[in-house]
């Protein structure tokens, strides 16, 4: 029986994409798990795994088809020796070769939730961790069929298959119609743009970056509290560390001021869980892990690869991963749990010669860190003047989850961390 590849989702904010390139062709027989296709989504380029076993019969949508919409066919799977029909297939209900987007998930939930209950891990096949995150499965809800309880691909159909607990209730009775609402009023115009210009299109990924921004910054509403940090006491500690590195080897690093800020900033907010969060209409989440999402800078906008656990991680452990996943981001390489979730964000402008700025919180999260330049300023010591390395972080917080003091509270903390690094190694 045919039946239609779907556009997958592969990332949460992502609605459409561009079909970069298929690597099956028209005719070849096509085994769960094999990669059939690259497409380039909001965030980077990433390779879709097929999920079902068959014959690809015909190909819909080309390679180099930008703005394909999630959930639209783009291929046509049959069976060995059956004919392929000359257009899309009839809807089937069993999941196709490339399984289609998620319901949405609220808001306030973590881009990447854990796929077990707390102190737990589920153990999955790697295919069966894709399908899952797909179909918008908790893999701790799955009981594995597999050597060892291992998770494995028919358990994942299986549950897909289940039907729903419970059907939505239906309402007593009919709402009345509402009274006419007023006409919406008509939105401005843009300005008109003069003199020549050269028209670059936009990516999907921005896209995606303007209509998120503009959604955080009219829906959320922000507050900033900044701080000047010295730094001279960390920058010699992380001199005095770098010392001490092998030169080459499995043991060997060089840490940067930024992986000291990330894992001061775990520290303290671990102290403030209250900061390590995201809202709902109905609650207040606090996450229960450190993940910090660490904006980078690839060629057509930004990404935020995740320091998963940070307050518990040493400094060479987070400088030599911050520096892998920070070169995986800017080739388009990172996996999507790499860079979907997260509780809070740093964006460090420092090398730049950025002396402050204020960042657009990144939702769900209530709260991200500016960081910008440390230089040398005048500062008062004892009552006399006195030369110091000072960096101004300006922490940008969701006003609905976190209060003045509270904010504070936290960036208080996190001078007392950078100012006294020797703390960190405890």
């Amino acid at each position: 029986m045919a039946t239609n590849i779907l556009m997958p989702a592969l990332s949460p904010t992502m609605t459409e994409g561009t079909l970069a390139k298929w690597l099956k062709a028209e005719g070849d027989t096509i085994k769960a798990g094999d990669v059939i296709a690259e497409i380039e989504t909001d965030k980077a380029t990433m390779e879709v795994e097929a999920v079902d076993e068959g014959v690809l019969g015909k190909i819909l949508v080309p390679a180099g088809t930008e703005g394909v919409k999630v959930n639209a066919p783009i291929a046509v799977l049959v069976e060995p020796g059956e004919a392929a029909p000359s257009g899309a297939a009839p809807a089937a209900p069993k999941p196709s070769a490339a399984a289609p987007a998620p319901a949405a998930a609220p808001v306030a939930a973590p881009a990447a939730a854990p796929a077990a209950h707390a102190g737990e891990r589920a153990i999955a096949s790697p295919l069966a961790k894709r399908m899952a995150a797909q179909a918008g499965l908790d893999l701790a809800s799955i009981k594995g069929s597999g050597p060892q309880g291992r998770i494995v691909k028919a358990d994942i159909e299986a549950a897909m298959n289940r039907p729903a607990a419970a059907a939505a209730p239906a309402p007593a009775a009919a709402a009345p119609a509402p009274a006419a609402a007023p006409a919406p009023r008509p939105s401005a115009a843009p300005a008109p743009v003069i003199g020549a210009t050269t028209a670059v299109p936009n990516s999907s990924m921005r896209k995606v970056i303007a209509r998120r921004l503009s959604e955080s910054k009219a829906t959320i509403p922000h507050f900033y509290v900044a701080m000047d940090i010295e730094l001279d006491a960390l920058m010699k500690l992380r001199a005095d560390l770098n010392a001490q590195s092998p030169k080459d080897g499995p043991g060997a690093f060089k840490l940067s001021v930024n992986d000291l800020i990330i894992k001061a900033s775990g520290v303290a907010l671990r102290r403030h869980p209250g900061v390590n969060a995201a809202w709902t209409d109905e609650a207040i989440l606090q996450f229960n892990e450190v993940d910090i999402s660490v904006a980078v800078a690839i060629p057509d906008g930004l990404i935020t690869p995740i320091v998963k656990g940070a307050d518990r991680k040493g400094l060479a452990t987070i400088s030599n991963e911050m520096k892998d996943l920070a070169s995986r981001a800017k080739a388009g390489k990172l996996k999507p749990e790499e860079f979907q979730g997260g509780g809070f964000s740093i964006s460090n402008m420092g090398m730049y010669g950025v002396s402050h700025f204020a960042a657009i919180i990144n939702p769900p999260q209530a709260g991200i860190l500016a960081v910008g330049a440390g230089a040398q300023r005048a500062v008062v010591k004892n009552g006399a003047l006195a030369i110091a390395t000072v960096m101004t972080c300006n922490l940008s917080v969701d006003h609905r989850v976190i209060d003045g003091a509270l904010a504070a509270e936290f960036m208080a903390t996190l001078k007392g961390l950078i100012e006294n690094p020797l703390s960190l190694m405890l």
